[in-house]
């Protein structure tokens, strides 16, 4: 082989473990990030105005609530934080937030809140930071069988949430603030896994900051989730947002409660809206 055929392969060959090792750093990437995730088994569930549901709105469904089936699927524990929404920023691939600077109850570049919700954040931004982890944002149907963790209940604690329960203005709860209640007195969100988790082994869902989901939001939606139309509806002018938030009352912490947004905040600020992130079951 003359000198330079022997360059060549050699340089081809690099190429090669190059790519080989990419490949092998992104399955191991994959697999980790599986690993911490929780999986959801798949079965039917009672959703939104459940039997013991006395506080129901119109668009939670028919009163003793809908039965709906969702198939298996892993959801994350913990809302995407402050750092981890960073890393993506610095690799030019997520658009910042708004900031604390704009913003007090903004989360991005507050100094010690790299283990808050990165929060005052878009719908778009939410699905691109999933997209680029390999993975998506919850359907609501999925999302509230994750949160109710096998509860009809109309709250998964069995009465409305104090502050030992979640991060809210439980009406009675102070902290550092004076006079402030909401934040459960610290009148912002806390860090993510401060309260307990549900039976799932899931942290926040209900208070600290509300949620994305994939879906539009449609005031009768549950009957299409009952028909198996989990992705339902096609179009629509807002987001759903689940959960409640740090700035809300215990009602809000209900588990059939639903509100939703437009995608794109504009000139607001929305200090109560995080996300996190979900994937298909493709074991099942």
């Amino acid at each position: 082989m003359h000198a330079g055929d022997k360059l060549l392969f050699i340089v081809r060959l690099k190429k090669r473990m190059r790519y080989q090792f990419g490949l092998f750093c992104l399955l191991a990437f994959s697999l980790a990030q599986s690993a911490e995730m929780v999986r959801i088994p798949a079965s039917e569930f009672l959703m939104g105005c459940t039997q013991s549901a006395h506080e129901c709105e119109a668009n939670e469904g028919k009163p003793g609530g809908q039965r709906v089936f969702v198939p298996s699927f892993y959801i994350d524990p913990y809302e995407v934080t402050v750092a981890e929404y960073h890393d993506c920023v610095v690799t030019g691939k997520c658009p910042p937030p708004k900031t604390h600077a704009l913003n007090k109850y903004c989360n991005y570049d507050a100094p010690g809140r790299e283990n808050y919700p990165v929060n005052c954040i878009d719908w778009p931004d939410a699905v691109n930071y999933c997209t680029l982890q390999g993975k998506r944002l919850p359907l609501e149907a999925e999302w509230e069988k994750a949160a109710r963790g096998g509860s009809d209940a109309a709250y998964i604690w069995g009465a409305a949430p104090t502050c030992r329960d979640a991060v809210l203005n439980d009406g009675q709860t102070t902290g550092s603030v004076a006079g402030e209640r909401d934040g459960c007195g610290e009148d912002r969100t806390w860090a993510v896994g401060t309260r307990p988790a549900n039976a799932y082994g899931l942290y926040d869902m209900f208070g600290n900051v509300s949620e994305w989901v994939q879906n539009w939001y449609q005031p009768n939606a549950l009957r299409l989730y009952a028909q198996g139309k989990l992705t339902a509806p096609s179009t629509g002018q807002r987001k759903v947002i689940r959960g409640g938030a740090w700035d809300e009352v215990q009602v809000a912490l209900r588990s059939a409660s639903r509100y939703a947004k437009t995608p794109r905040s504009g000139k607001s600020v929305w200090g109560s809206n995080g996300f996190r992130c979900a994937k298909d079951d493709t074991q099942h």
